[in-house]
């Protein structure tokens, strides 16, 4: 089945646009927070510019057990570190909370804004996922670059399928979606290569914020409406197998 990537793309423009709750209430929440969790992963194990400049200048002296002294202090300890691996580690349980917003909204099975914080509610099962798709993309990665690629887009519906089976262990969410990104991974990958422009906006300073509350919920969208139509048509097809 080849999935038409423009009218995807258009319907979820309409989605967000007579979406209630509003998904750009839902991107701005989301961006608000991202932006908190890096301002705070910065203070917490960040080199501010003076210190940067000491250590350079230390280094250009050529006093370099000095510089060498300044980078161990502005180096955070174990506990600002774990923190921070907490930090980043609430935006990625929220950003499942985002996917799962998206995925309501697209079935119109009442979404809510509180489905931000439902991922939370799957905690141990989720990050247990994240782990061992974190390690399957990296040991492809050690091959070479491309089969890491690969392996990221076949495990890329296996959150989706963690939404939709409970019942389902990591591993089982992995493999189910391994299988039902077969024929589908470079479609994926040509929808994520379609917001290239826009991911290049929201890299820009300032502006960036506020082209992310839309693009949150625009990519999501479209996400979620790939995941249906490939959930839909593998349902149409099993039973003839």
């Amino acid at each position: 089945m080849v999935i038409d990537r423009v009218s995807v793309k258009q319907k979820s423009k309409e989605m967000i646009r007579i979406s209630k709750p509003s998904m750009i209430s839902a991107g701005l929440i989301f961006t608000l927070f991202a932006a908190l969790v890096g301002y705070l992963s910065l203070r917490l194990t960040g080199v501010d510019v003076d210190t940067m400049m000491k250590i350079m200048q230390a280094s250009a002296d050529g006093r370099s057990e000095a510089a060498m002294n300044l980078l161990m202090k502005a180096t955070p300890g174990a506990g600002e570190t774990l923190i921070d691996v907490l930090l980043h580690l609430a935006i990625g349980v929220v950003g499942v909370g985002m996917t799962l917003f998206a995925l309501n909204t697209v079935r119109g099975t009442n979404p809510q804004i509180g489905n931000l914080l439902d991922g939370f509610g799957m905690m141990p099962r989720l990050l247990f996922l994240l782990i061992l798709e974190y390690i399957f993309i990296f040991l492809w990665s050690l091959l070479f670059f491309v089969p890491g690629i690969i392996a990221a887009y076949r495990y890329s519906l296996a959150v989706y399928i963690m939404i939709d089976h409970p019942e389902f262990s990591a591993m089982d969410c992995l493999r189910e979606s391994k299988r039902m990104t077969t024929g589908y991974k470079g479609q994926i990958f040509q929808l994520d290569l379609s917001f290239l422009p826009w991911l290049i906006l929201s890299a820009m300073p300032v502006v960036g914020y506020a082209v992310q509350i839309y693009l949150t919920p625009y990519m999501e969208t479209a996400k979620a409406l790939y995941y249906e139509k490939i959930r839909m048509h593998d349902e149409q097809v099993l039973p003839e197998m």
